[in-house]
């Protein structure tokens, strides 16, 4: 870097300005260090979808702390803009300290510093009380989680303490735990702890996770003034050199140090923040600010900007293609400000369809070619427990359905008197396993491992073991092996009597629908827990390899504390249809389209929009689509370890994991649809704080069919193992038409059909850009003729990107052609061509200007216009 020769100063004041300025530095920095430890960090994306955490993080969280109590009437953006004010005095006073170092002859190196004796001793107060408070706030944390243990909960076994712990629970679906996400995360395929957020087994389907909710890429959140910062930099250097700079920089220090520490720690640090499905951060994210600050100050260079290396700014004009006309400079255009404490944007909630009200009337059910009842239509009614149909067993064994515990093909090797291997039925040897009565988990592994027994070395049941003998009271272990687990067994084995007919397995490219009894699907996941179906364990490829895992022998393996409460989840609802036999009806759904929009000439323009930073999809999304950010292989991990937001759906309405049972993997141009599923149980927490509440009265009204009025739709993302792989054509093409697949209902008119209630698909281990799904499924909820109701899941700064560019196409008129050509374009000329990691110019920044200048030039010729919308 540059060096300053000496001016002529008097050595004496030289001295006396640089103990001034020292001392300042000092104070202000230790008093910014103490009050950082105490703001929230806003402006952060709470990551709904994180499997890999910072250790900070994981702890509990302060019992009774809810998204109400930290959002209510909070004015966040002035409580970050108090933060950073202080934060910019210190910054400013460590500028002016170095300005006049420089002045008085000394030599300052930007990079590798030795720092003389005093700054060192500085510095190491700033950390030292910095350090001081993060522990504090560790300690603090920790106190939380030992007060939560002293809340006794409701029993998943019994009805017993509910109205104890609703008083100390927060209400149905909100979560209380933060999490972190890790910004690297295999394929969703392969996250969570060795693997994915679905899963730790090795087994044919260890790739089955599901899709992680809310995980940012460490280039989505810079703000525009760290763009601005930059070009005053670049304009400075060039026009006065860099002494210049050094003498003037301190008027741009508070963001220009931002920008460049950010720019160069990008790659070094994780970036990604904490997050909770509709509730605020918790005490541990303030730890985490604590922790980076301390990071950050740790040495007296972070205070000064970071001049970039001449290769890197040549890198990186290469990468910004700008097209401009010579002497013309392009507006940059920046969304009118949004009032600072509003929960939600855009139209309100209740003015958004919902189903029923929306609905048109259903058709008689009836089945068809394309469409399998397995009740009696004519005897269903409201209330009673639908019949079977047809009366008496039909079996089928082949590759077209799914093969029956029950069936007569199911053989086994056994030996008779003689010692010869002849084949026997394997139905009559899970009935004798199963029968004999269990007294411990021990007891229930023998009996599972009689019908399985080429896994009696393979099955691990650690995970069940330690849930019944250190998990439950002595009265829960006893109720569970005296009257669930025994009721359950005769569920499973009624299997051949209440599941009478042949359930066809939904295949690839395959448009079919299935609709059985909740009663019925209640004895098919029995015999999952049992481990009963056949073929479906071979770990290698085998006829069933492109289907999920049904049987629950995963869930049984290893010592993840995710495994109790996920234990804890599926036994509430074992109990509850055990005790009380569910009357309604489920469909499930296979949708495969063959004929997508013409994204690049469709004329719609955008639908409505609600976006909110509070509240979950099932608890405020009722009647509408809703949206889950599934695995391929549906259901994600939820039979292993995977605990994100569609393992966590699958468990609170465990009538959801059946479609594993019948469903083929899902193709790029395919979506599955299940209707009518009930809700069990309510949650708090997410991934390794997920911990089950109480048990869940499911209140939705049902349909002429019986079927309750929830809708979710599985969509699978692309995974992105490179950022910005996300923004070429193809692949937006690609997730256009999956959420098109998804939001998309032929032959019904718009009028009737609900709002989707969606959130960051596709943007926790996948690697998706937030903003740019939020375009992706606004435009496809538009072609679909649908509105939207975005859940942002504690992210303030995203619910309010995503409504202002809403708000500016809307008000510009542009259609759905309009904004997928220009997200053609920002890929041409900002990505296509970059050698970084990520574009320096952000999605949203590029077409706010881009628009904004072609309208500046309309009256230019056509060949200087900035963005050509007609062909």
């Amino acid at each position: 870097m540059t060096s300053i020769k000496k001016e002529n100063f008097c050595e004496h004041d030289v001295k006396k300005l640089e103990n001034i300025c020292q001392q300042n530095y000092s104070k202000i920095s230790v008093e910014v260090g103490a009050k950082h430890v105490h703001l929230p960090q806003t402006g952060s994306m709470y990551n709904w979808e994180a499997e890999d955490k910072d250790p900070v993080l994981d702890t509990e969280p302060v019992k009774g702390m809810q998204s109400g109590d930290l959002f209510k009437n909070a004015n966040i953006d002035q409580i970050h803009k108090t933060g950073k004010q202080a934060q910019r005095g210190c910054e400013e006073s460590s500028d002016n300290w170095t300005q006049r170092k420089l002045s008085s002859g000394r030599s300052l190196k930007m990079g590798n510093t030795k720092l003389s004796s005093k700054d060192t001793e500085t510095d190491g107060q700033v950390a030292s009380c910095n350090s001081q408070k993060l522990k504090s706030c560790n300690s603090v944390s920790l106190t939380g989680e030992q007060e939560e243990g002293d809340v006794v909960p409701e029993s998943p076994l019994s009805d017993a303490g509910c109205d104890a712990c609703i008083s100390d629970l927060g209400g149905p679906g909100k979560l209380s735990k933060c999490q972190s996400s890790s910004g690297d995360s295999p394929a969703f395929e392969k996250e969570s702890e060795p693997e994915s957020p679905m899963d730790v087994d090795n087994s044919k389907n260890s790739c089955h996770g599901s899709e992680a909710d809310e995980e940012t890429s460490q280039f989505l959140d810079e703000r525009e003034d760290i763009n601005m910062s930059k070009s005053i930099n670049k304009s400075f250097r060039i026009q006065y050199g860099d002494a210049e700079l050094e003498s003037r920089k301190s008027r741009f220090s508070a963001k220009g140090c931002e920008s460049f520490e950010e720019i160069d720690n990008s790659v070094k640090e994780d970036s990604l923040h904490t997050k909770s499905p509709g509730i605020s951060p918790t005490l541990s994210s303030e730890c985490k600010g604590a922790k980076q600050s301390v990071k950050r100050d740790s040495k007296i260079t972070s205070h000064f900007m970071r001049i970039p290396k001449v290769e890197e700014k040549s890198r990186k004009e290469k990468c910004e293609f700008k097209p401009q006309r010579p002497g013309r400079k392009i507006p940059k255009y920046m969304p009118p400000p949004l009032p600072t404490n509003k929960k939600w944007f855009g139209t309100p909630i209740e003015e958004m369809r919902r189903m029923p009200m929306c609905g048109a009337r259903l058709p008689h059910l009836r089945p068809s070619a394309n469409h399998t009842v397995t009740v009696r239509v004519d005897l269903l009614r409201e209330g009673e427990v639908p019949k079977p149909f047809p009366t008496h067993y039909k079996d089928l064994w082949d590759n077209k359905h799914v093969k029956m515990p029950c069936s007569e093909q199911n053989l086994y090797p056994v030996e008779d008197e003689n010692g010869d291997r002849t084949a026997g039925s394997r139905w009559e040897l899970i009935q004798t396993a199963l029968l004999n009565k269990f007294t411990c988990s021990h007891d229930l592994k023998e009996a599972i491992l009689r019908y399985n027994i080429a896994y009696s070395k393979k099955w691990d049941f650690t995970a069940l073991t330690e849930f019944c003998e250190k998990v439950l009271e002595d009265a829960e272990a006893q109720h569970l092996f005296q009257s669930i687990l025994p009721d359950m067994v005769k569920l499973a084995l009624c299997l051949p009597s209440i599941c009478t007919q042949p359930i066809p397995l939904l295949k690839q490219k395959m448009n079919h629908s299935i609709t059985m009894s909740q009663e019925q699907i209640a004895s098919f996941l029995a015999n999952a827990f049992f481990c009963t179906f056949p073929r479906r364990n071979a770990k290698m490829k085998s006829e069933y390899s492109s289907y999920p895992d049904i049987n629950f022998n995963r869930l049984f393996e290893g010592r993840s504390p995710r495994k109790p409460e996920k234990l804890k989840t599926l036994f509430c609802y074992f109990r509850r249809v055990t005790e009380k036999k569910p009357t309604g009806l489920v469909t499930f759904t296979r949708q495969c389209l063959q004929e997508f929009p013409d994204w690049e000439r469709s004329q719609k323009k955008l639908s409505r929009l609600h976006v909110t930073y509070e509240g979950t999809i099932e608890s405020n999304g009722q009647g509408m689509l809703q949206v889950d950010f599934a695995n391929r292989f549906v259901g994600g991990g939820v039979t292993g370890a995977g605990l994100v937001q569609e393992e966590i759906r699958f468990l609170i309405n465990p009538e959801l994991i059946v479609s594993r049972l019948i469903t083929e993997v899902l193709d790029h141009n395919e979506c599955l649809i299940i209707t009518g599923t009930e809700q069990y149980s309510e949650y708090t927490g997410y991934a390794e704080t997920y911990r089950w509440a109480r048990s869940h009265e499911d209140k939705t009204p049902r349909d002429e069919w019986q079927r309750r009025y929830t809708e979710i739709v599985a969509i699978d993302a692309f995974h992105f193992r490179r950022f910005l792989d996300q923004f070429g054509p193809e692949k937006i093409r690609r997730e256009l038409n999956k959420a098109y697949c998804g939001f998309s209902r032929p032959n019904v008119p718009p009028q009737h059909l609900s709002a989707i209630a969606t959130g960051n698909w596709g943007c926790g281990a996948f690697g998706g850009d937030s903003r740019l799904k939020a375009l992706i499924q606004i435009l496809a909820a538009a072609e679909a003729g649908r509105d939207v109701v975005y859940f942002t899941f504690g992210d303030v700064e995203l619910m309010r990107d995503i409504y202002s560019m809403h708000t500016f196409l809307c008000e510009k008129g542009q259609t759905i052609g309009d904004i997928y050509r220009l997200l053609l374009r920002y890929y041409n000329e900002e990505c296509r061509s970059c050698s970084t990691s990520g574009p320096d110019v952000k999605l949203y920044s590029f077409m706010y200007n881009t628009i904004e200048s072609y309208a500046d030039s309309t009256d230019d010729d056509d060949e200087e216009k900035g963005l050509c919308f007609e062909d």
